[in-house]
This record gives C-alpha cells, structure tokens and sequence, in this order.
C-alpha cells in the first residue's frame, strides 16, 4: 500500500506544508566532518601509504604494494568482452549519443578588433586532468560513468583519472566497461574521502588533478566539499528529485512507474505529482498500489513516498508552472497535451522531459543530454553537468600604440579615483613616452 502527502493550492497552510516535504538538510554532522578531516589530513601527509591503510581497513583488503590499487587499460577491455552482448551494445549506442549531443556544447575562442587596433577576445581551453569518483560495492552505475566521462573527453581533457573502490576486493564489470567505452585513461580501486583526499592532492601513485566529478556517498560529498579550493568540485548532490506534471491525459501506469522511477533510488528521494484533475491523482495512486508489488525496490518507493513524495491538486496548469519555479526540480516532465505551452514559462529546472512518450528514465541513459544535475532547489542557479565544465576561458587583451592611449587616459582617470596611483602610472607611462 503506498501512503504519500497530498496536497491542494487551496489550503490556508498549503505553502509551509509544501516547503516541509521539500525541505532536505544536505550538511555533514561534526563526526562526518572530525573522520572526513582526518582521512584527508592522513592522506596528504602519508600518500600512499594513508591510502594503501585506509583502503585495507575501510574496503576490507589486503594491499601490501600501491601498484595492486591501479588497473590496466587491458583489464577495462576485459571487462567490456565479458558483457552480455546486449549491455555492452546498450553503454555503446547510449556513449555515441552521449558524446554526439556533448559536442554541441563546445565553447569556441574567439575575437574582435576595435578601429584602433586593440584586439580583445577569450580562449577556451580543456582542463589539464580530470578524476571522477564511481561509486562501487552495492551502487554500480555504469551509465554515471559515461554522463561524467564523455563530456570531459569531449572537452579535450588530457587525462581522465577515475577511483571506483573494491570492497573485497569485488568489482563491477559493466562500470569497467563503461570506462573502457568513454575513454578513461586510467583506473585506481580506490574509494571513499580518502580516494577524493588523493585525487586532490596526489600521492606518490595517484597523480593530482585539477577538478573532481561524480556522486558518492556523505563523505565522500563532505571530502569534495573539503578539498574545494585546492580542486574544482561539479557540485554537492542531494537525492533524486522528479516532478511530472499532467493534465489527467496520460496514462496512469505510465505516470506511477515514472514516479517509482525516482523513488526507488533511496529513501531520502522525492517523487511529486501535479495535475489540475483530482480524479486523475487517485487513478494514479490506484496504480501505484497496483504496480508497486512488481518492484524488487518496493520498501525503499514506500518509505520515499511516504516520507517524500507529494501529490498537488492546483486550479489549473498556470498554477503548476508557478509551483515548477518554485520547486526547481532536477527532473520536471511535462505530461501534458500542449508541453510547449508550458515551456515558454518555466525558469527552473534540470532537465526538463516534453510530452506524454518521454519517460524521465530515457534521459537516465541514452536519450543524451547529461543525468548529472542540479538538485535541491539549486537549479535556480545551475545547469546540468556539460562540456563546459571542463573547460576554461581566458580573456584575451592585445592594445595598439592608439588604444593604450585610449584606454590609458580612462583607466588612470578610475585608478586614482580609487587612490592606486602606481595603477594610474602603469597606465599612462606607455601613452606618455611617445
């Protein structure tokens, strides 16, 4: 039996309950952050040696020697020729979209000359090195190696260095695979702060790296948050996140798998509806009770659900596209007759899935843009993972004999008034020679 928050736009408290379900407190407690703290301390200071201990006593291993944490490229081939037939064809169709849509997204430098000769302009250029931390053990994602892969490859990024830990020492073929398929230069099993404390700092193994990508678990996110500064960080994800709306058109099935689709992820996911038919969110919680005995994850889409999930009766889907902005959602789908009505005003949100036939989960793996995304609200403010990421700009400034004139005169002028005098000489000292 599923139970889940229900909700209408018409309740005298409707906007705190709202905010209550939406609410997730992402920050690490004081024993996270004291054992965080002393992993990368330990690491830094010791290398490999920190890292070959921490992974003995953390990974359950037994490494005597720093070179039994790395793998061969030969191996990740392996790993592909082991596959099944049909899911190494799937990480191959799914990485040719992948890097098919990512190269779209390539920055280009670019120019201009002003009628006095300065030349102003910016370079795009790739990081040097790049790691990506995969998760290992019981969450093997193979599909989060090429969303986090590819766009750096694509980037033209030098080196990508991945960390997958090996509890016991067991690894996940498909997620080797998947670095095979993408391009992954080099692997270390390593996993956990200690593996992202390495990747920031360098070991006498593992080199240093310039940004560090990919999900993990609370310390590893409160690792990358503690190694921020030193490295580049893609960002400090929070659950998984869908919101669908729907004008009671769709398919009640359809609409309840996509809500389990998120749901089943963990707990702490958020599953909500939207619809102006109330007649249509019961059809939709009838099939959910339904379907939900067919899903080996039923446990963890009930307590979701229950904990998480909300289901909003609004006046009509102008209200709903209000509620969008509001939410920010990292997965919106618009299951809705006319979705490019409803575009035209939507501000906020991660990846957004148009129409009754775009089930979020094509995005998950193979339809090609990016499933690494904003969650928690933050898609206010920022965009899902791309080749932009790993890449940098340089501003480009080239002055003529005329535009150091040009520009002397008015950047001594801006100096002095912020009283840097030597500001004010530096600038005028090329116009006044001649």
């Amino acid at each position: 039996m599923i139970t889940t928050n229900r909700l209408t736009t018409t309740q005298p408290d409707f906007a705190d309950r709202l905010q209550q379900i939406l609410a997730w407190e992402g920050v690490s407690d004081a024993t996270v952050n004291a054992t965080v703290d002393n992993i990368v301390a330990k690491v830094r200071s010791e290398g490999d040696a920190a890292l070959i201990n921490f992974t003995n006593q953390l990974d359950r291993r037994n490494i005597t020697e720093s070179s039994a944490l790395s793998l061969s490229q030969e191996s990740l081939a392996q790993a592909l020729e082991r596959l099944p037939s049909d899911i190494a064809e799937g990480l191959q169709q799914a990485a040719q979209r992948i890097r098919d849509f990512h190269q779209k997204q390539l920055g280009e430098s670019w120019r201009y000359e002003e009628d006095n000769g300065t030349v102003l302009g910016q370079r795009v250029t790739p990081l040097d090195r790049v790691g990506l931390y995969v998760p290992g053990g019981k969450a093997a994602y193979p599909s989060s190696v090429l969303m986090n892969a590819i766009p750096a490859k694509v980037a033209g990024v030098s080196e990508l260095i991945m960390v997958v830990p090996a509890p016991d020492g067991v690894l996940n073929d498909a997620v080797l695979a998947a670095a095979c398929v993408a391009g992954v230069d080099r692997v270390f099993t390593i996993g956990g702060a200690q593996a992202v404390a390495a990747l920031a700092y360098g070991t006498e193994s593992v080199p240093a790296v310039d940004k560090i990508v990919g999900p993990g678990n609370i310390y590893v996110a409160t690792a990358k948050r503690a190694v921020f500064g030193k490295v580049g960080i893609d960002m400090i994800a929070g659950p998984s996140e869908i919101c669908v709306v729907c004008d009671g058109g769709t398919d009640p099935d359809w609409i309840a798998a996509d809500l389990f689709s998120q749901a089943e992820h963990d707990e702490l996911a958020q599953a909500i509806l939207i619809s102006d038919d109330a007649e249509f969110i019961e059809r939709v919680l009838q099939a959910m009770n339904r379907l939900i005995e067919k899903m080996p994850r039923a446990d963890t889409i009930r307590q979701s659900m229950k904990d998480r999930g909300c289901f909003i009766d609004v006046t009509d889907l102008d209200q709903a596209v209000e509620l969008i902005n509001k939410i920010a959602p990292e997965h919106l789908e618009l299951s809705v007759e006319h979705p490019e009505k409803l575009l035209e005003n939507i501000r906020h949100a991660g990846a957004i899935f148009m129409g009754r036939y775009t089930a979020e989960a094509l995005g998950d793996y193979c339809a090609g843009p990016n499933h690494v995304l904003p969650t928690s609200g933050t898609a206010r403010f920022s965009s899902p993972l791309g080749v932009y990421d790993f890449q940098k700009r340089s501003s480009i400034i080239s002055c003529s004999r005329t535009g150091a004139r040009t520009l002397g005169l008015t950047a001594a002028v801006l100096a002095r008034s912020e009283g840097l005098e030597a500001h004010a000489v530096s600038a005028e000292l090329r116009y006044k020679s001649d």
